[in-house]
């Protein structure tokens, strides 16, 4: 793929922001700049394809910079056997290079890594965005609530005075509902970024599933068929959501028929790469076998504790993780009508990935 521009958007009139959240109810809110808004005129062109260096394939495995770094004050512990990594003591603000580029290997190594006590919300929007930038193009999310003036920064908020997330759920015994972020892009996302400035007395984790570990699991008859189709993901429910809901979509939705199984670039490991928020096909099966092959792997992916780790928020913590290679669910146990317990706010800088490339070379087609 020959690389191209930033993705820049159509000439536009005015930007013009909705508000997406009641001022009276932020009256000295610090995070005031990063409450959510909706740009409702901007549009852009398809994503054209582009070239990707994965930062993690330039480190060094061993990880000298991260984990030798003779400090006593840092402390790096695995959360779970197969997922997640949990890091204190390290700024990721003042990170080097090099140190970088050992994180995005920890983080195809392990799927997601938290870090504990951090002071990256506080450091401000050009900072944030130029630390994930480091790892490649940002994404613009095509229905979403953002930031004023970063349409980079994909608003999360559920609150008193925003229950749309809330209302999506309402009709299902659970609020939970894995899925890798935007999967129907032509090139998914790789590494996203995290970060809550606001949550929840108790409730409001997050959980990830290791796709590596799911895939892992399945038998080899199963490994060997999914190893050569594709799936259809598509971005055309959400965006038909978003416009029921009177939100603007900034880009039109697109359908992607991505590998089945997914091999990470840095790794080399296969991974799913399905999930229920976004895949709704098989690509080459009949109606049926493809529900029932779906159904087998989503309820794999959801019920998989021993393949899943859960992180519990606090307003210093920022997690990272792989969306290639996990799957992961908002937890929203809270009351969010209760003043004591109801707010969870945040924002998500996510960085687009390669095109999907499976085994024996099976490409992403669209």
């Amino acid at each position: 793929m020959a690389p191209s521009v930033a993705q820049d958007p159509i000439p536009q009139p005015e930007i013009q922001v909705k508000q997406a959240y009641d001022q009276n109810t932020h009256q000295g809110y610090h995070y005031a700049q990063y409450l959510p808004v909706y740009d409702n005129v901007t549009f852009f062109p398809p994503t054209e394809p582009f070239e990707v260096i994965d930062k993690g394939i330039l480190a060094d495995k061993t990880k000298p910079h991260l984990f030798a770094t003779n400090d006593p004050k840092v402390v790096i512990t695995k959360l779970a056997p197969r997922i997640g990594t949990e890091i204190q003591g390290l700024q990721l603000s003042q990170l080097s290079d090099v140190q970088r580029n050992e994180l995005a290997l920890l983080i195809a190594e392990r799927g997601v890594v938290v870090f504990r006590g951090q002071d990256f919300k506080d450091i401000g929007p050009e900072k944030q965005k130029a630390f994930g930038e480091y790892f490649g193009r940002l994404h613009i999310h095509p229905t979403g609530a953002h930031v004023q003036d970063h349409l980079e920064f994909h608003n999360i908020y559920l609150g008193p005075d925003n229950l749309t997330r809330a209302q999506r759920k309402s009709t299902r015994l659970t609020t939970t509902g894995y899925h890798s972020d935007v999967s129907y892009e032509h090139q998914p996302p790789a590494i996203t970024i995290l970060t809550l400035l606001q949550v929840p007395s108790t409730g409001g984790d997050t959980g990830w599933v290791s796709q590596v570990a799911a895939y892992e699991r399945l038998s080899p008859p199963i490994q060997r068929l999914l190893d050569g189709l594709r799936a259809e993901h598509s971005g055309y429910p959400q965006a038909e959501g978003a416009a029921r809901e009177g939100k603007h979509v900034r880009r039109a939705p697109v359908i992607s028929r991505h590998p089945i199984v997914r091999v990470h670039p840095a790794t080399g490991e296969k991974a799913l790469f399905v999930n229920p928020g976004f895949t709704k096909r098989i690509e080459g099966l009949k109606e049926e076998e493809s529900d029932a092959l779906l159904k087998l792997l989503f309820t794999h992916i959801s019920h998989g504790q021993d393949l899943q780790v859960r992180v519990k928020w606090d307003d210093r913590t920022v997690a990272l993780w792989d969306n290639r290679i996990t799957a992961h669910t908002a937890i929203s146990d809270y009351d969010v009508t209760n003043p004591a317990e109801g707010l969870r706010h945040g924002f998500r800088i996510t960085t687009l990935g390669e095109k999907p490339t499976g085994v024996d070379g099976l490409e992403s087609v669209w």
